[in-house]
């Protein structure tokens, strides 16, 4: 984002869900809860509601901080509660968008998790990388009236391995 951008909120969910918007989580989370500070901690108090007992979010977009922390477990937890939010899951299984901001000038956005392009089944959910987690994938699909996820962490052929664990 730029300085004076104007996105709608919905917009700006495609940037984060879709190509790691880490400016969008921020920029969502003022509007929401008026701070990060405050977004965070509805974060996590809405985890540990969840069952996300071995999760703690010290920060809106997920980069390495002291005491941000989960468990593969936990982000299935996670996962499995929002897609039963039918606006997350739309976003997340959407392949390409283009957004608009307020002065009309467009944006391309491809999302980044190649199952979605792959398998028919998928319906998301969400890449990841840091230097402490590596690169993980969370993702999901629905076949035979059901839907699976699965969570690698620190695995480089996330997209191979996800693909083998949903299959």
């Amino acid at each position: 984002l730029r300085k004076g951008d104007v996105f709608s909120t919905r917009d700006l969910l495609y940037a984060l869900m879709l190509i790691s918007g880490n400016d969008a989580s921020v920029a969502i989370a003022e509007h929401t809860a008026g701070s990060t500070s405050e977004f965070v901690t509805l974060m996590n108090d809405l985890a540990r509601k969840i069952g996300a007992k071995n999760t703690h979010f010290a920060n809106t977009h997920g980069l390495d901080a002291d005491g941000h922390y989960t468990t593969a477990y936990d982000l299935a937890l996670i996962t499995a509660y929002a897609l039963e939010n039918e606006t997350f899951k739309e976003i997340v299984s959407t392949k390409n968008i283009k957004i608009t901001d307020g002065d009309g000038e467009n944006r391309y956005l491809k999302n980044k998790n190649k199952l979605l392009f792959k398998m028919d089944e998928c319906i998301g959910v969400k890449t990841g990388f840091t230097n402490d987690a590596g690169r993980c994938l969370v993702s999901a699909v629905e076949k035979d009236g059901a839907r699976f996820v699965a969570v690698v962490l620190n695995c480089g052929p996330m997209f191979e391995e996800s693909e083998t664990i949903l299959k």
